[in-house]
């Protein structure tokens, strides 16, 4: 009996102890974010060669980033993308020609400089995104910066495993591609609010 309650103790100590650790992670992550961020949408429809998105908005979350003194701030926005399942990243820029992938939906979340973005393709908006800014671009948005300064860089990440291909708006592509994006299933977690977050008041 007495070894029972031994092991009861030691594992109710294990537990408790993971639990402090699992708040003190929640804690910090959520310090990180800007609850009251606003959204932007943007709603596009085909443009030419370029299909777009339809069903879905552009999302751009302004100064949702919140860096104070990291020494790293990628590594902040990554730690937040992957804690809500958007993974497969990379750091780099934004092409600076139209591209847009059909098989994935896309987030890029800045963590250095400033950058004028045009989505949609030729004659669509120019949107400026900034340090602590993300960007989520549903599967066919075509995107390309048109200006950048400030050592501008992104993180760029995608959903549940979702895996991206690249097109760049040639006539030859669409067919394909409109079909590619009609089975691209909706994310599990918003980016930065995780389950009930604020994207899945825009995307149903």
């Amino acid at each position: 009996m007495l070894g029972i309650i031994n092991d009861r103790s030691t594992a109710m100590k294990h537990f408790l102890g993971l639990s402090a650790i699992l708040l003190f992670i929640m804690a910090h992550t959520n310090a990180q974010i800007n609850s009251n961020a606003e959204i932007q949408t943007l709603a596009l429809e085909q443009n030419q060669n370029i299909p777009n998105n339809s069903k879905l908005p552009v999302l751009v979350y302004h100064d949702v980033f919140e860096f104070g003194s990291s020494a790293d701030p990628a590594k902040l926005i990554e730690d937040v993308l992957a804690a809500n399942n958007w993974g497969g990243g990379w750091r780099n820029g934004i092409y600076n020609f139209h591209h847009y992938h059909s098989t994935a939906h896309e987030a890029l979340g800045v963590y250095s400089g400033w950058a004028k973005v045009q989505l949609g393709g030729d004659g669509s908006e120019i949107v400026r995104i900034e340090k602590g800014d993300l960007v989520v671009l549903p599967a066919g948005t075509a995107h390309k910066r048109m200006d950048s300064g400030d050592g501008f860089a992104v993180v760029g990440v995608y959903p549940d495993g979702q895996s991206w291909d690249m097109n760049y708006g040639k006539a030859e592509e669409l067919e394909a591609a409109k079909e590619n994006i009609s089975k691209v299933s909706l994310p599990s977690m918003d980016p930065v609010f995780g389950e009930n977050g604020k994207m899945f008041q825009h995307w149903k």
